[in-house]
C-alpha cells in the first residue's frame, strides 16, 4: 500500500502543477485485470456489493499479443490524494480477496 501512496501522491502533484482544477470533482478510474475471466466476475461482483460503480469487464489485447480480460470501476472523487487512497486501499484488498490484480488508477486533466 506504500508504493500506491507514493504512485497517488505523484499522480496529484503532476496534475495540479500542470493546472488541472483543485476545485473540481474528477473521475477517478480504477483499474483491474485478469487472465481468468471467472475471477474478474468476481471481482467486479464484490466491488459491485461494495457499492461502486463497476464497468462491463472487456477483453483487452497486451502488446505481446496476448489477451486479458478486464474492467474499471469509477468513481468521483476530489483531486486528493488522501482522498483516492480511500477507494484504493479498499479496491487493492477485493483484488487481492479475489486473485485479480489491481492495476491503479487514472483521471483526466481539468481545466
Amino acid at each position: 500500500m506504500e508504493n500506491w501512496q507514493e504512485i497517488s501522491e505523484d499522480i496529484v502533484e503532476s496534475l495540479l502543477e500542470d493546472g488541472s482544477n483543485p476545485e473540481k470533482l474528477y473521475e477517478v478510474e480504477h483499474h483491474f485485470v485478469c487472465e481468468n475471466f471467472d475471477k474478474l466476475e468476481e471481482a467486479a461482483l464484490a466491488a459491485f456489493k461494495l457499492g461502486y460503480d463497476v464497468e462491463e469487464p472487456a477483453e483487452l489485447e497486451l502488446e505481446d499479443g496476448g489477451k486479458i480480460w478486464g474492467f474499471d470501476i469509477v468513481v468521483e472523487a476530489e483531486l486528493n490524494a488522501e482522498v483516492i487512497m480511500e477507494d484504493v486501499t479498499k479496491l487493492v484488498a477485493v483484488a487481492t480477496q479475489t486473485g485479480v490484480e489491481y492495476d491503479g488508477w487514472g483521471t483526466y486533466f481539468q481545466d
